[in-house]
């Protein structure tokens, strides 16, 4: 897995804990959503990139 795909997958982590919080603060339940949704699609991505690693390590 590429550095820059983890980071960007973190990046999306991070942003989706913000948003959440600012919809838990705001008490906009669409703001929590998209947080979540975002941190959703983050683990998606690591796990992804995790597989990659793995089929990259057992083919090495």
């Amino acid at each position: 897995m590429s550095l820059e795909d983890r980071a960007k997958a973190t990046s999306k982590n991070i942003e989706g804990k913000a948003q959440e919080a600012m919809g838990n603060v705001s008490g906009d339940p669409k703001d929590k959503a998209e947080g979540k949704a975002k941190q959703t699609e983050s683990e998606a991505r690591h796990s992804i990139e995790d597989v990659k690693d793995s089929v990259k390590r057992a083919i090495d």
